[in-house]
């Protein structure tokens, strides 16, 4: 642990320092919008505009090698994600019944055309980065980024946090009540896309669902009211980003699955203990 503490002072690998940064800054929206995710049931569309950004990656990476372009790859993964969170917002509203086929081609397509973008890149460019994740992929300005979408998000969920909550646990009950449903829940999976993004770099598109739900589940055992699993979900997530990086760190293996299993494995433990649905 020494020497993970030490390369966190270090000059020379900043990378750590970043990656750290962006786990405890991306926690916070992981936490707030992850529990409206658990609560409302909706991680399989998540999971769908996680693999949808793929494309955005995939895209920006080209477009950097081809066109001379200096565009980060978290831009072209927002868009993407953005974009596939509209439309499986307006064909869940619209027609439900088929809504699964829709978040399914798009989980599929996302990731199809990423990975084609990714292999006509002049020179080789590792596509598992990008799935699985890779800290060396974090830049000093993607923590901008990163720090302006978490702000965005927080903002949005504390404004319109009786909304959401509405939405969350009594749907109908909220439409009788005059509460434009279908915005807030479009408004919702905007906000989940953009969170999504956030911990591309580091868990990879894969396997990000897994933080935006383990830890609001873990939090579940112990709080009943939305706002105290939103506040847990947080502290939580942050605790298994910074383990989960350190222990990558010593024991020299990737950080996204280290991460994920140390998550999981908290969870299943918490869960053994504390019996409680």
């Amino acid at each position: 642990m020494s020497d993970f503490l030490a390369a966190l002072i270090n000059p020379a690998v900043p990378f750590i320092r970043y990656a750290l940064i962006a786990g405890i800054l991306a926690s916070a929206s992981f936490g707030a919008v992850g529990s409206l995710v658990v609560v409302k049931r909706i991680s399989y569309i998540a999971g769908a505009i996680s693999h949808a950004s793929l494309a955005g990656l995939g895209a920006a990476v080209f477009l950097n090698e081809t066109r001379g372009w200096h565009l980060s790859p978290l831009i072209g993964a927002i868009l993407t994600a953005l974009t596939a969170a509209v439309i499986i917002a307006r064909i869940s509203q619209g027609n439900r019944e088929r809504s699964d086929t829709v978040i399914g081609t798009i989980w599929a397509v996302g990731m199809g055309i990423g990975l084609l973008f990714i292999a006509k890149t002049p020179g080789y460019t590792d596509p598992m980065s990008y799935i699985f994740g890779n800290i060396l992929l974090l830049q000093k300005g993607d923590l901008l980024l990163i720090s302006v979408l978490d702000l965005l998000v927080l903002l949005s969920v504390v404004f319109f946090y009786r909304a959401f909550h509405s939405i969350a646990f009594d749907e109908e009950f909220a439409r009788t009540r005059g509460l434009n449903t279908g915005f807030y829940e479009t408004y919702l999976i905007i906000l989940t896309a953009l969170t999504v993004v956030l911990m591309v770099s580091t868990v990879g598109i894969v396997m990000v669902i897994a933080l935006l739900t383990i830890p609001p589940a873990m939090a579940g055992i112990f709080t009943r009211k939305l706002w105290q699993m939103m506040l847990l979900s947080v502290l939580i997530g942050m605790v298994l980003n910074s383990a989960g990086l350190a222990l990558s760190y010593v024991l020299n293996l990737p950080t996204g699955s280290t991460t994920i299993v140390l998550a999981g494995a908290a969870y299943l433990i918490l869960k053994g203990i504390f019996r409680r649905t």
